[in-house]
């Protein structure tokens, strides 16, 4: 018997990447001091603005200034959205896009309101 990629479509459909690696590795280099804060603590001014009024707090103290102050910023990219993205803050507006034809790509973005940490998380298929 030989393997089918449509198998494997109908029981994993969303495909999602986690960024958590990544993540863990940054922490690493800015304890031991490979890399200053300023290089981490650098979120655009535009993404800190969506974290205060758009977007969904998550449990957990940041990794830098160890503050309850984390939220995800979640942006959804596809045709008919404009070039830089939807910002979207529940399911409701995401079951929305997802109704629409065509592939749409979230990008969730820990962000910390106090520090400026960021770091995406996660992104998938809509």
């Amino acid at each position: 018997m030989g393997f089918l990629p449509s198998e494997l479509a109908q029981i994993h459909p969303r495909s999602e990447v986690s960024y958590l690696l990544e993540r863990n590795n940054v922490l690493e280099k800015y304890a031991s001091g490979e890399i200053s804060i300023h290089e981490i603590c650098d979120a655009h001014p535009e993404l800190i603005r969506a974290a205060h009024n758009y977007a969904l707090p998550i449990s957990g103290n940041c990794p830098i200034c160890e503050e309850e102050t984390l939220v995800t910023v979640s942006y959804v990219f596809g045709p008919r959205l404009p070039s830089h993205g939807r910002c979207v803050n529940s399911q409701k507006e995401l079951d929305r896009i997802r109704k629409r034809k065509g592939t749409f790509i979230c990008y969730d973005i820990e962000v910390c309101t106090r520090c400026s940490w960021n770091h995406l998380s996660k992104a998938f298929a809509l």
